[in-house]
């Protein structure tokens, strides 16, 4: 007699992550299939897109999600090939620091285009859906500069706190309805954007490149980057069934620094 093993927590369900190509999104993309959900990944580097989408069984759909006519046509290609979205996770977003006076138009308006009105107008083409049908899960990747304050980074700190405020406000708006909308809020991740954060201290301050890696590290009590996939571990947990009661909250994934 042979037994069965139970069923994986998210099977069936359709996933859509934006930012997939690498890094965060690509880890994130893998913890999803592993606990059985269907994906459909957002890139703009087509090649590292679909390598990510190889191994998890993906839709690789290229799109920028500043595109508000991209965006749509991905998502209905979703719905044609996948069928409804049932958790969304928009981790698509970009950092760049400055001095406020430094800050132009341009940096302003690009980074809030990508951390805030990209999700702001993919929330409301899926949630709807997940509405009426009674469930869905959305998760943000925020940042824990959404939580406190960083100098040389307003366009950034502003944009991650405005994601966190939208959480909170979805979240109270669809409570009763069967969907969940949280963030997650990681501190320095072990990446290629912090590696280019680096290089930009370097290039800044003439310090030694590990000598740079050394001051963000100090930043966490824990004195290391965080590995993404503890923070893909956090995002696949809210996705479950098991995290209903988890709603309008922005998880701090940085080690304590937070606290300090």
């Amino acid at each position: 007699m042979t037994g069965s093993s139970a069923p994986l927590p998210l099977a069936g369900r359709v996933a859509l992550v934006t930012g997939a190509s690498k890094g965060l999104g690509a880890a994130i993309a893998r913890q999803l299939h592993a606990r059985g959900a269907r994906l459909a990944l957002v890139g703009r580097d087509t090649e590292a897109l679909s390598a990510v989408a190889r191994d998890t069984h993906g839709l690789a759909l290229e799109a920028d999600v500043t595109d508000p006519g991209a965006v749509l046509l991905a998502l209905a290609r979703v719905r044609a090939e996948l069928g409804p979205i049932a958790i969304l996770v928009q981790n698509a977003g970009v950092a760049a620091s400055a001095p406020l006076a430094s800050t132009d138009d341009a940096l302003w308006e690009r980074t809030m285009a990508v951390n805030v009105t990209a999700p702001f107008r993919i929330a409301r083409a899926v949630v709807p859906d997940m509405v009426s049908a009674g469930y869905g899960r959305v998760v943000h990747v925020a940042s824990n500069a959404g939580l406190t304050g960083y100098a040389y980074t307003s366009a950034y700190c502003a944009s991650k706190h405005a994601l966190v405020g939208l959480t909170r406000a979805l979240a109270a708006e669809v409570a009763k309805s069967g969907v969940t909308v949280n963030a997650v809020c990681p501190g320095f991740l072990d990446t290629e954007m912090t590696d280019r954060t680096i290089e930009t201290i370097v290039a800044k301050t003439g310090r030694s490149a590990a000598d740079a890696r050394r001051t963000l590290e100090g930043l966490s009590p824990q004195r290391r980057l965080v590995d993404v996939k503890e923070v893909a571990h956090v995002v696949a947990m809210l996705c479950e069934d098991e995290a209903r009661g988890v709603n309008g909250q922005s998880i701090a994934i940085d080690g304590g620094q937070v606290m300090q």
